[in-house]
Parts: structure tokens; C-alpha cells; sequence
């Protein structure tokens, strides 16, 4: 190495700008792998860590949609070795004792980490990871189309593969933002007929070109009753954290319908569906959670071979306060090259 030190992105206190700084390389210790980062998605999520929320310890290096390059391994790692393109999501590892991990289902460990929270994150040029948290990166996507599909990608693919919707069906994507417009996308290239929901008609053009088969304006009145008039959806996808919008919009699912919830805006608010709607019709409001390294592998694999890319602006490191401030103006995800 050339230097023992680095350029880092990191959270002092709640609520503050990001500090750029330079912080002590990590030395990989036994089950750990070093990644040299060169992309790093700027996320919501990224919030949590902002605000010091989930007992996160500061200070802290966020970001956790990270693509890089395989740098250094501890003593133990089997899987992978220097030069290996890799990324990092969301889950950043897991427990293997616990019940929930023993039964194979990683995500719901009791133990679970996140990337970015737990520990530091890919706001910088090296990030230290559990080799279980790591995921191959396929040739055909450039590192900064990878690093947004560690956590938009797999949230949405995991979810829409998991929804219990075959192809032929009506799957809606309500919200055309960072999530939503992968969705769409991978709802498309899954075979589903696609309705994407979105306040005004900005986004109609680009949702059409982006795969869509039709399109719902939620300002031109209830968007779950134009669904209905469709013909309704049987998936509704939601990426919109807005309980009011979630419980307009349940109105358009079909019987035997599922609302799946990935998006909260984490204020705690109810979604006030009524529960004959509910019962008459048996659908269901439920939610998906990310997805664990092999789940981020598929999500990239299948991108890689149906053309399946996220819409990104790249800014540099030390540009990672603009980052972050103008992800709701973005089209679509906002990228930190390192």
C-alpha cells in the first residue's frame, strides 16, 4: 500500500453535513474482505445513519450501494481474492446460529448488519466487509450501474420475483423515483403488463420508454381507482412511503391482489385500509425487505442479461452533501465515483 490513510465521507454528529476527512485504512481481519470502492449510490436509506438512527454509533462512513474491486482478505476468507469486482449492500452479514439464519433466511437475522450503520460504509475509498456480505459484480455492467443495483436493484427485483405474480399479469409500480424506475423495468423484462403510477405527467414518456404498457396520474384523482378501471393490478408495487397514497391505492388491486410495500417514510404512520376491502376480495397489504448478497448477485446477473440499467448522475467524493440534498430532484440515483 501506498498509504495508510484515506479519503473518507463521515457522520459526526446527528443531523449534520457529512465531514470529508481522512481517516486510517482497515486492515482486513479473519472472515473479512477489503474492497477498493469506485462507486458508491447515494440512498434514502443513507438517512438513517444521518440522523443517528437504529442506536447507529457515530462517528460513521454511510453508504451502502457499493461496487468496487477486491483489495486485500483476511485469514479465512475462501471466496474471494484480489481484483474480483464486488459490491456491498444493504445486509452486510449475518449470524448463521440464529433461528431465522439457520432456516436459510439471512435477511430476518437476529443479528443482522447493515452496510453503512453497523459498520462503515462505501462513502470512501475503502470499505472492509464480512465476505458474506460481498457479491459478484458480471462484466457487463460498469461499476457505477452496479452500485445502485446493491440496494434499488435487489429491493425491487427480490420483491417482484417474490410477489407471487406470473407473467401476463398486471403489476403496478407506484412512484417513478430511484426505486420505481428499475421496477418498471424489471417488471417489464419478468413479463408482467406494466401500470406506472406517478404524480403528474412528466414521467409518462420516460415510464413508457422505460417498459410500461400504460400509465396512471395519482394528481388526476384517486390512483386506485383508475387501476381499477383498468382492469386492476395484482401486484401493486410501492415505492411511494406515504401511508395515505398506499391506502388510496389498494383500492386498485384485483381479488387475490397484494399490495407490497418496500418504501416507508419511517414517521410510523399507519396505512388505513379498510378491512372489508380486505376481506371481500381476500387481498393483502404486505412488505418486502431488501435481500441478502446472493439475492444482489441475481439482481445484477438478470439486469446484465435483459438491458436492465439504472439512470445515474455521478458526482464526486467530496461532492457527497450535494449528493445527498438533491436525490429527490434526481434522475434517478445519484452515484459518488471514488
Amino acid at each position: 500500500m501506498s498509504t495508510t490513510t484515506m479519503r473518507a465521507v463521515q457522520i459526526t454528529e446527528p443531523g449534520a453535513p457529512f465531514s470529508v476527512t481522512r481517516v486510517a485504512v482497515p486492515e482486513p481481519g479473519p472472515g473479512q474482505v477489503r474492497v477498493r470502492v469506485h462507486a458508491c449510490g447515494v440512498c434514502g436509506g443513507d438517512a438513517i445513519a444521518r440522523f443517528g438512527l437504529l442506536g447507529v454509533r457515530l462517528p460513521r462512513v454511510p453508504g451502502h450501494e457499493v461496487a468496487g474491486v477486491v483489495d486485500a482478505v483476511g485469514a479465512g476468507v475462501t471466496v474471494w481474492q484480489p481484483g474480483q469486482r464486488v459490491g456491498a449492500g444493504w445486509h452486510g452479514g449475518h449470524c448463521f446460529t440464529c433461528e431465522f439464519c439457520r432456516r436459510g433466511d439471512f435477511v430476518n437475522c437476529e443479528q443482522r448488519a447493515i452496510v453503512g450503520v453497523s459498520y462503515d460504509g462505501g462513502y470512501a475509498e475503502y470499505l472492509l466487509a464480512p465476505q458474506a456480505a460481498l457479491a459478484r459484480v458480471p462484466e457487463q455492467l460498469s461499476l457505477e450501474e452496479a452500485a445502485p443495483l446493491m440496494c434499488a436493484g435487489v429491493t425491487t427485483y427480490n420483491a417482484l420475483r417474490n410477489s407471487g405474480a406470473r407473467p401476463g399479469d398486471t403489476v403496478a409500480v407506484h412512484g417513478l423515483g430511484g426505486l420505481g424506475h428499475l421496477a418498471v423495468q424489471y417488471a417489464d423484462k419478468m413479463g408482467f403488463r406494466v401500470v406506472a403510477v406517478n404524480r403528474g405527467r412528466d414521467k409518462e414518456s420516460l415510464a413508457l420508454d422505460l417498459g410500461a404498457d400504460d400509465y396512471v396520474d395519482s394528481e388526476a384523482g384517486s390512483a386506485g381507482e383508475a387501476l381499477a378501471k383498468l382492469g386492476g393490478a395484482q401486484v401493486v408495487l410501492g415505492t411511494v412511503g406515504v401511508a395515505a397514497a398506499q391506502a388510496d391505492i389498494v383500492q386498485g388491486l384485483r381479488p387475490n391482489g397484494r399490495l407490497l410495500v418496500i418504501a416507508a417514510d419511517h414517521d410510523h404512520q399507519p396505512i388505513p385500509v379498510s378491512g372489508d376491502l380486505l376481506v371481500f376480495g381476500r387481498r393483502e397489504v404486505a412488505g418486502w425487505y431488501s435481500g441478502h448478497a446472493q439475492d444482489s448477485e441475481d439482481a445484477m446477473n438478470f439486469a446484465a442479461l435483459t438491458g436492465v440499467r439504472p439512470l445515474v448522475q455521478t458526482f464526486p467524493l467530496e461532492s457527497a452533501e450535494e449528493a445527498f440534498q438533491s436525490m429527490g430532484r434526481a434522475r434517478f440515483r445519484n452515484v459518488l465515483t471514488v
